[in-house]
């Protein structure tokens, strides 16, 4: 676990706070508004505080997730666990010596970034678009939402892949 794990619920906010720009009106919420057939009316008396809660509760669950997409080293932990928690073991010299020598190796807002690029094209994106051809929506519907998750991913995966950072195994 790194040891500022509390990065995973900053970067849970990054949804919320691209949703409320991107789907805004004068952005692309009017358009979100026509792709989904919704109208005003629709949209009120909805229970915001559940909405936005569970939102953040699966922002949470999307960081933590995409931290071990973004972060390489996360791999190389698992494969060693649980001889590497052992005080004193083979494995966890092992892990230690590999985090001094390669432990900053791809760790920029860049990597992050091309992996949520890449994420949001090769998963997030079928996943839209299926739901989207059962549902009958228009392809105007799946890029609403491919943009946004693009943008999203981009920024979890840069700021995670950036900020944060592994401890030796004690």
């Amino acid at each position: 676990m790194p040891t500022n794990f509390y990065m995973y619920f900053i970067t849970a906010l990054i949804p919320l706070l691209i949703g409320s720009v991107y789907y805004h009106p004068k952005v692309v919420g009017t358009a979100w508004m026509n792709a989904n057939r919704f109208t005003e009316e629709d949209l009120k008396g909805a229970n915001m505080i559940a909405i936005l809660g569970l939102s953040y509760l699966l922002g949470v669950m999307i960081s933590f997730a995409f931290g071990g997409v973004v972060i390489h080293q996360t791999g190389t932990a698992q494969m060693m666990i649980p001889e590497m928690l052992e005080s004193g073991s083979e494995a966890q010299a092992v892990f230690n010596n590999l985090m001094a020598t390669y432990g900053d190796h791809h760790r920029s807002f860049g990597h992050g970034a091309i992996h949520g690029i890449l994420f949001t094209i090769l998963f997030v994106l079928p996943i839209i678009a299926i739901n989207a051809l059962f549902e009958r929506r228009g392809g105007k519907y799946i890029f609403i939402h491919f943009f946004y998750w693009i943008i999203t991913l981009v920024l979890i995966g840069g700021v995670l892949c950036q900020t944060l950072h592994w401890a030796p195994a004690i």
